[in-house]
């Protein structure tokens, strides 16, 4: 036992630069918002203490309220479609072939574009007047305009989302698939067990973990989309597609006001905190009640 304690110790020593890291890029600045989020700042000599004034505000605001209402929607649109649409692409990779890296890397093509250009691809592809999208469209009959149309631009927004996204959920679910071992098939197989037993019994119990990275890492992201809304809709038509992001965006830099920017920032990140607390303690709850459920049976 005296020699863990100095091994922990050590260890506690290696990751000592990236909490500093992390203390300098995300700890001070959060401070410094929250310091700015009980103040009236008119300038940057003139600042007066206001407290909680501008939380009232922003909670109270309709703007925000439905900004807020948008932006859930969309996030659970997104892990709706996502998740489900991830796992199905993992589980029709075939593994342990020839083309197997050559796919994976195709997969993870959408990825390594960045959020603007994103925007901007289907910006012009989704265009009824040029995009292959908007064109095809209205060839075959279909009215499309995401411009004018709000649920055009919703549509447009998800398909933009899903071809973007789905592929870092595939991939995760394609690593947990590959380390459960073919024992586990062979005997499903020998128990007469269909695709979505095998699915249900053997492969999802082992997907719990990259599957709870996957929704936690898609909330977050989905949760704080800003760029490629930016790009393809603007916004609009109207306010259909402002989400958070892009009216906290107008508050702090198209109106430079910093103490309400400050406040909606700080409510921002509590929402998103607590929602990822809310999924991750529900998985973690689902989990114990599963290894638990043998120990009753076995003692009934």
């Amino acid at each position: 036992m005296d020699n863990v304690k100095p091994y922990r110790n050590r260890a506690w020593l290696g990751v000592l630069p990236v909490v500093l890291v992390v203390a300098f890029s995300a700890v001070v600045p959060l401070i410094t918002v929250v310091n700015y989020s009980v103040q009236d700042i008119l300038d940057f000599n003139s600042r007066f203490f206001v407290g909680l004034e501008w939380y009232q505000q922003t909670l109270n605001d309709p703007r925000f309220i439905q900004a807020f209402v948008r932006q859930v929607a969309f996030s659970a649109s997104v892990l709706l479609i996502e998740i489900p649409l991830g796992i199905a692409v993992a589980r029709g990779i075939p593994r342990n072939r020839r083309l197997t890296p050559l796919l994976l890397v195709f997969l993870a093509v959408p990825l390594l574009i960045p959020w603007n250009v994103v925007g901007t691809i289907w910006q012009i592809f989704a265009r009824a007047d040029i995009g292959l999208l908007g064109v095809s469209l209205n060839s075959l009959g279909i009215s499309y305009n995401y411009t004018a149309v709000p649920w055009h631009a919703w549509l447009t927004l998800l398909l933009m989302d899903v071809w973007h996204w789905t592929s870092l959920v595939a991939l995760l679910a394609f690593a947990g698939l590959s380390a459960v071992a073919p024992q586990h098939y062979q005997a499903a197989e020998l128990d007469g067990a269909n695709r979505w037993q095998v699915f249900r019994y053997v492969e999802l119990p082992r997907l719990r973990g990259v599957l709870t990275i996957a929704v936690l890492l898609r909330l977050m992201d989905s949760f704080m989309i800003y760029t490629e809304p930016f790009v393809l809709t603007g916004g609009g038509p109207g306010n259909t597609t402002t989400f958070l992001s892009q009216h906290l965006a107008t508050m702090a830099v198209g109106q430079f006001d910093l103490g309400p920017a400050a406040a909606f920032s700080v409510i921002y990140f509590l929402f998103i905190l607590l929602f990822c607390w809310l999924f991750y303690t529900s998985v973690i709850a689902t989990a114990a009640a599963g290894m638990e459920t043998p120990d009753r049976d076995t003692r009934g």
